[in-house]
């Protein structure tokens, strides 16, 4: 049967989803405990690539199995072996064309910014703190510029393997930035996206919020495809994935 988990993951100690060579990624432990629990380590096909260092809310992956397991089980019998920073939250069959990356039709991504010259003791390894004032209401009024379909190249950063070889047009539909206390939330949601997106939109934001550049400064970077007119590329410790959308009949 094919399957979906939905995972929860912190990617501090990661070198992002996807198996890599130079460290381990969460793929990596994930199928670990899969092979554990079934006795084989079946295939995996996760919703992004996540950059090493980010952090997920709601993940989703597929593959597929021949097991016993209830679904409703699953997630149980799973998580007592994997590692305490990465957790399944649930599990569900869908059909067999289902495709956790393809079938898509938005992903929503958050950056926490701290806005404090004081970091907290107890998210520190979860947001990009910034000391001095930010405008939020001159960051969201730059995020609004930023919604609709455009060519998001000055967004994307170097060695880019889809700039490099297909469209770098990408449709956000929504762009938001709200402030609870010191946390500055910056919400994404889009089609795709490009890499390192969310983290060069959020630095540009920052720009604006700081009157670095003027909002009305966002339809030219975009349509520079210059990367060197955008702002900087935040940690990658400030996001996470918060959500994944998938048609309603699914």
């Amino acid at each position: 049967m094919n399957i979906l988990l939905d995972l929860s993951f912190d990617g501090s100690g990661f070198c992002g989803f996807q198996v890599q060579n130079n460290g381990l990624s969460v793929c990596q432990a994930l199928q670990d405990g899969m092979e554990a629990l079934f006795g084989f380590r079946p295939p995996v096909k996760g919703c992004s690539r996540t950059d090493a260092g980010v952090h997920a809310l709601h993940y989703a992956l597929n593959f597929h199995a021949d097991t016993r397991i209830p679904m409703e089980k699953l997630p149980l019998a799973l998580n007592q072996k994997l590692p305490p920073a990465i957790r399944v939250n649930s599990a569900r069959q869908v059909p067999e064309d289902f495709h956790a990356r393809y079938s898509a039709h938005a992903k929503t991504y958050h950056y926490h910014i701290w806005n404090s010259p004081v970091d907290s003791p107890f998210s520190a390894g979860y947001h990009h703190r910034l000391p001095g004032p930010l405008d939020e209401a001159a960051m969201q009024a730059a995020a609004d510029r930023f919604v609709g379909t455009h060519d998001f190249m000055s967004l994307c950063s170097a060695g880019c393997e889809v700039a490099q070889r297909g469209s770098t047009v990408r449709t956000i539909t929504d762009c938001t930035v709200t402030r609870n206390g010191c946390q500055v939330t910056v919400s994404v949601t889009a089609d795709g996206y490009l890499y390192n997106m969310v983290r060069i939109l959020a630095g540009t934001l920052v720009l604006a919020g700081q009157h670095k550049l003027r909002p009305e400064d966002i339809p030219a970077i975009l349509e520079s495809r210059d990367r060197g007119q955008a702002g900087p590329t935040l940690p990658a410790q400030g996001l996470f994935l918060a959500r994944v959308d998938y048609p309603e009949q699914l």
